[in-house]
């Protein structure tokens, strides 16, 4: 397994699962509170994978069993200047708009706590699953303030905007399973289960036609932002895309020949 270890986060490939990048939060001793640094190593990493063209699936978790990430660092805010808060948060925008925007499937492997800023980043994955003993919560309005990051976006295109609304005005935290009632949440394993089942989940996504997978991140999130013709105009753009390349010819001839494709990417 090839391990990476940064300051606040480490990267992971896990043994036998080619395609599939495991990348935690690993600032257990602070619940994996977003900080500066932490941000800073996320837009540089992030930055690096998009390019990697060995890269299929991303997983996002935290480390140790209790949090997956409870939002900003609250300590380190404490007597920050104006300028200083204001420059950090350009950091975290940046960070939940590069998972948004990467450019094959993130999941999010939610093993504990996903509050404030930490919900966001989890909701700005493509798919969620989570431990049994997961809580997800927006409680900003708790503290004068309103989610930064993406949240009040976010959360009402995921589940009824009045149910997103109830949420936000609220504050207030979900457990797992009623985040799978509602939608947030794709599948919930065991504690013990959850990384294994998660990456499970990422072998099957990556076994599959790497131009097959951006395109259709970028046709499903592009288009639910505009109208339905247009989202189908960038559907058929997609498509053709994926129609003129030798991916597609692999695709034919692998199944003919019943035997797994042997993916170019081109």
């Amino acid at each position: 397994m090839l391990v990476q270890t940064y300051e606040t986060i480490k990267l992971e490939s896990p043994d036998q699962q080619e395609g599939i990048v495991l990348l935690t939060l690993n600032r257990p001793d602070s619940m994996n509170a977003l900080n500066t640094k932490m941000a800073l190593e996320l837009i540089e990493v992030l930055e690096e994978l998009k390019y990697d063209e060995n890269v299929r699936v991303l997983i996002i978790t935290g480390a140790g069993s209790k949090s997956f990430c409870v939002g900003a660092d609250l300590k380190e805010r404490n007597g920050m200047s104006q300028k200083d808060w204001k420059k950090q948060h350009d950091y975290f925008e940046q960070v939940t708009e590069r998972f948004r925007e990467f450019p094959y499937p993130v999941i999010g492997a939610v093993n504990g706590y996903a509050l404030g800023g930490g919900m966001e980043i989890a909701l700005s994955c493509d798919i969620r699953t989570a431990a049994p003993h997961a809580g997800m919560g927006l409680p900003e309005s708790k503290l004068g303030l309103i989610p930064g990051i993406g949240g009040t976006q976010l959360l009402p295109r995921i589940i009824p905007v009045g149910l997103a609304k109830e949420m936000l005005f609220t504050g207030k935290r979900i457990g797992a399973e009623e985040g799978k009632q509602l939608g947030i949440i794709n599948h919930i394993f065991s504690a013990e289960t959850l990384m294994k089942e998660t990456i499970k989940l990422a072998e099957t996504i990556a076994s599959n036609a790497p131009l097959s997978l951006k395109a259709l991140k970028k046709a499903v999130n592009k288009g639910t932002e505009t109208d339905l013709k247009t989202g189908l105009v960038l559907e058929l753009e997609a498509y053709y895309k994926c129609a003129n390349s030798e991916d597609r010819l692999e695709g034919i001839y692998a199944f003919n020949e019943k035997r797994p494709p042997q993916w170019k990417g081109k």
